[in-house]
């Protein structure tokens, strides 16, 4: 396998800060570790957090929920 090349390099950082900034957004805003964005660019890994985050109960909207009934 040939070395990779600026090009290539550089090309892997935009596609990986495309993917992983607006994740990095998501998970704060929804009360989790923003670091799990990181967890989006592993193949296969990363449609299991989707899920999760999909059907897991957000930490941010149990606040909103206890705030409100008080």
């Amino acid at each position: 396998m040939e070395n990779l090349g600026v090009f290539e390099l550089l090309l892997i950082l935009v596609v990986g800060g495309i993917i992983v900034i607006p994740f990095w957004k998501i998970f704060s805003k929804a009360g989790f570790p923003a670091i799990m964005s990181l967890l989006m660019i592993i193949p296969f890994l990363n449609i299991i957090v989707l899920f999760y985050l999909g059907f897991a109960e957000w930490p941010n909207l149990k606040k909103s929920k206890t705030e409100n009934a008080a």
